[in-house]
């Protein structure tokens, strides 16, 4: 079950990851066609900046989530350092029960926030709504939730092979 549920997380790792990069990138290619709309072709458009928010919004929270899982989130670890190991692992445990706690906090809310708004049109998109516009918090806090939950079952996961994709070193 263990093997099952692990690799079930490495596909919808890899999906996590594909859609923070393809997010990332179409923010990287929307700010520049703003900019130069604005600039040289002296013709503001509406569209690039609420595009580049949701864009970034995405890339943030699934993001997250993958960073998470790969173990390249920011961790201050002084204190937990200078622990015994018996007290580090306790630290870890602690840790990561609090982030159940927060991240299922975080889902709750955003997903009230999303049906809050669902109804609520976006005036540069007509046939998009509020709601849908912040679907990746609850979604990125759902997939965090999954990847918190595998590291309190099974372990850290940062060795999986494909986590360490692209690591080269």
């Amino acid at each position: 079950m263990s093997e099952q549920f692990c690799r079930l997380m490495d596909k919808v790792y890899m999906l996590a990851m594909w859609v923070a990069g393809a997010a990332l990138l179409m923010m990287t290619v929307v700010i520049p066609i703003g900019i130069f709309s604005r600039y040289v072709l002296n013709r503001g458009e509406s569209w690039p900046e609420p595009v580049a928010i949701i864009c970034m919004v995405t890339f943030t929270f699934i993001g997250a989530a993958v960073g998470y899982r790969a173990g390249s989130h920011i961790a201050v670890n002084m204190l937990t350092d200078r622990l015994p190991a018996a007290l580090q692992k306790v630290a870890a445990r602690l840790v990561d029960l609090l982030m159940l706690l927060i991240t299922g906090i975080m889902f709750w809310y955003s997903a009230w926030l999303c049906a809050d708004l669902w109804e609520q049109p976006v005036a540069e998109f007509p046939l998009l709504t509020s709601g849908e516009t912040y679907l990746p918090l609850p979604v990125g806090s759902a997939v965090l939730i999954l990847f918190v939950i595998e590291r309190l079952l099974y372990g850290s996961q940062e060795n999986r092979p494909v986590v360490l994709i692209g690591n080269h070193g």
